[in-house]
């Protein structure tokens, strides 16, 4: 039996919004179609402020934004205006290039509010980077759930324990968020190939090992393995096919061509990009 991969997220801070990033780490760069993953942690603001991201560019990957709590307006190039609930996916597939904004709704900031929820990037298969874009909103209800003795699996994209969700992924996923009652027990299946558990709180274990809370456990390949909770444990489950080569990741650009990411750099630098209807802010090349 080979041992978990375990990756301890670095704290930063994206417009205001403190996060923690497992990936990518140098210890792994990918788990299936996720190149990156930010755990935007539970943040209180008061009334008047909020979250403000401005416009900026992508290529190469999709955006999934998915909340546990508050609210967030995403706008993009393709005219796309939605306001993306807690327990909603919002979708956006970049291809060869997109912006977008997402920010507070003005409604929520009127009487301060608690955000709460994980963004992550899926790499595109090579033979979709370069397509066009796309956006989607899955409302809550759209996406299915088991509950059963005590464990609650909500299939966030892709499939897995006989799920699936109808988020449009483009190559084989699992992204299923977990919620297990105290003392309840989760057999992790190897129906998809490459698996990272990340626990947002509450005590458990993996194989009998405890779990470090906010800690990234990247799965043995082939492996099944049982999680329990030792306390209420609510956790995110992902991964899926492995990726069709490396990928490149600068900025907000992902790409398995780096030819790629530098026209891109200079496409956005010198403001030859689709834009935001609405929205002149911008953020610059770092």
């Amino acid at each position: 039996m080979n041992t978990p991969l375990v990756i301890r997220p670095r704290a930063e801070d994206v417009e205001g919004q403190p996060i923690l990033r497992p990936l990518p780490s140098a210890k792994c760069r990918s788990v299936g179609p996720f190149v990156f993953f930010d755990h935007m942690l539970e943040t209180r603001y008061a009334a008047g402020t909020g979250m403000n991201i401005r416009q900026h560019p992508h290529i190469g990957l999709s955006t999934l934004t998915y909340l546990f709590e508050g609210k967030i307006q995403h706008k993009d190039s393709l005219g796309s205006d939605q306001v993306v609930d807690a327990g909603d996916v919002s979708w956006m597939t970049a291809g060869s290039a997109i912006a977008h904004v997402e920010r507070t709704p003005e409604t929520l900031k009127e009487s301060g509010f608690t955000m709460h929820g994980l963004q992550v990037w899926l790499a595109s298969p090579k033979t979709q980077e370069q397509g066009p874009g796309h956006y989607s909103h899955h409302p809550a209800a759209t996406l299915p759930v088991s509950d059963n003795l005590g464990v609650k699996i909500r299939m966030i994209a892709g499939s897995g324990f006989c799920l699936e969700s109808p988020v449009p992924v483009l190559s084989p996923t699992l992204y299923a968020e977990l919620n297990l009652q105290t003392a309840t027990t989760l057999l992790i299946p190897t129906e998809h190939e490459e698996r990272a558990l990340y626990v947002l709180s509450g005590d458990a274990q993996l194989d009998g090992e405890l779990l470090e809370p906010h800690a990234l456990v990247v799965l043995p390949a082939g492996e099944e393995m049982t999680l329990f909770a030792e306390s209420d444990c609510h956790a995110v489950l992902f991964g899926g096919a492995p990726l069709d080569g490396p990928r490149r990741i600068n900025w907000n650009f992902v790409a398995s061509d780096p030819a790629a990411i530098d026209e891109a750099r200079r496409r956005w630098a010198a403001g030859d990009w689709p834009t935001v209807p609405g929205e002149s802010e911008r953020i610059e090349l770092p």
